[in-house]
C-alpha cells in the first residue's frame, strides 16, 4: 500500500469517526457523548527492508540546525536534525547523549540516520565531559523539554511532543535508563553499550532495547547490559542485543547492524509502526548478532 493510500484511509476513518461523534439518539434524555478514537500515528517512509534499514540514510530529505550552548538550558551545545516534509503529519522526537569524556560528535551519526527515517533528533553535548550517568539522564530530559517548548519554530512545527525517545552511549546509555525510570511517558529507549553502576531498573516501563558488543571490554554485556535487562521486570517490551565483534567504540560510528535494530525499535514503539515487527520478533538469529533476547510480547 502506498503512503498516499495509507494517508487517505486514515483521513477517511477520522472523518467517519467525527461524523459518528456528532450523532445523537432521541430517547427523551440527553444522549451520552460518543467516544472518538484518537487519530492514527502518521506512517513515514518507505516499507522497510533489511537492505534499506542498513543504509546510513533513509528516503526522507532532512535539514539540521546548530544550537549554541548559551541557548540550551540544562545541557551543552546541540544539533537538531529534522525531516523537511510538513504535509504528512508530525514526527516523534529522539534525544541522544554521548558517553564519558566524549563530545557530541560521538553520537552525530544517529542524526542523519534517524531524521531521514522520520524523526526529529537532538544530539547534545553534556555540561561537563565528566558527567555521570544520572546527570546525563537529566540532560536528556532537559533536551526533550527543549525540543518540545523552546526549539526553533521549524522544529516544533514538525514534532509530536507526545512521542519522545532517548538514546545514549556508554554513560549516556546509563543516562537513558535513568531518564526512562524518571519519566514513564517516554515511548522508547535504546541505550548503546550502556554503563551504569546501578543494576536495578524494575521501575522502567518504557520499551527498551539494550545494545551491547561482544568485544566490549569497557561495558561488557555480562557486567552491565544483561543485569540491566534481567532487572527490567516492569518493561513489557524489552530486548537485549549483543552485536558480534563490536567493541565500545563501535557504537560511536555508523554501523549497519546497530543502525538497523535501533531504527526498527524506535519506529515500532515511537511511531507504533507494525511494519517493523518483522525485524524484532520473533527474535532474529545470525545477522551479525551473537545474541538477541527479547520479551516478544506481540509474538
Amino acid at each position: 500500500m502506498s503512503f498516499t493510500t495509507r494517508k487517505s484511509l486514515v483521513s477517511l476513518a477520522s472523518a467517519i469517526a467525527l461524523s459518528a461523534g456528532a450523532l445523537t439518539v432521541a430517547t427523551g434524555a440527553e444522549a451520552a457523548p460518543v467516544a472518538v478514537a484518537p487519530a492514527a500515528v502518521p506512517v513515514h517512509g518507505v516499507d522497510p527492508t533489511d537492505a534499506n534499514l542498513r543504509q546510513p540514510v533513509g528516503d526522507l530529505a532532512f535539514s539540521q540546525v546548530t544550537i549554541a550552548d548559551s541557548q540550551t538550558p540544562g545541557f551543552g551545545a546541540a544539533t537538531i536534525y529534522y525531516p523537511d516534509d510538513t504535509t504528512h503529519g508530525t514526527y516523534g522526537g529522539v534525544a541522544v547523549v554521548p558517553g564519558y569524556t566524549s563530545p557530541q560528535s560521538a553520537v552525530a551519526w544517529l542524526g542523519p540516520r534517524l531524521a531521514s527515517r522520520g524523526f526529529v533528533v537532538i544530539t547534545i553535548a553534556t555540561n561537563s565531559i565528566y558527567d555521570q550517568p544520572t546527570t546525563r539522564g537529566r540532560e536528556l530530559l532537559s533536551a526533550l523539554d527543549y525540543l518540545t517548548t523552546s526549539s526553533p519554530a521549524a522544529v516544533r512545527q514538525r514534532l509530536d511532543p507526545q512521542r519522545l525517545a532517548v538514546m545514549g552511549h556508554s554513560m549516556g546509555g546509563g543516562g537513558a535508563l535513568y531518564a526512562v525510570s524518571q519519566r514513564t511517558t517516554i515511548k522508547a529507549a535504546v541505550p548503546l553499550a550502556p554503563y551504569n553502576q546501578d543494576k536495578t531498573w524494575q521501575t522502567v516501563k518504557t520499551p527498551t532495547m539494550l545494545m551491547a558488543g561482544s568485544a566490549d571490554n569497557v561495558a561488557g554485556i555480562g557486567t552491565f547490559s544483561r543485569p540491566f535487562y534481567r532487572s527490567m521486570t516492569g518493561a513489557r517490551e524489552r530486548a537485549l542485543v549483543n552485536v558480534q565483534g563490536a567493541d565500545h567504540g563501535t557504537f560511536v560510528r555508523e554501523n549497519a547492524t546497530i543502525g538497523k535494530y535501533a531504527t526498527a525499535w524506535l519506529k515500532r514503539f515511537v511511531d507504533e509502526d507494525t511494519r517493523y515487527d518483522q525485524f524484532l520478533c520473533p527474535a532474529p538469529t545470525g545477522d551479525g548478532l551473537t545474541e538477541y533476547t527479547a520479551s516478544c510480547p506481540n509474538a
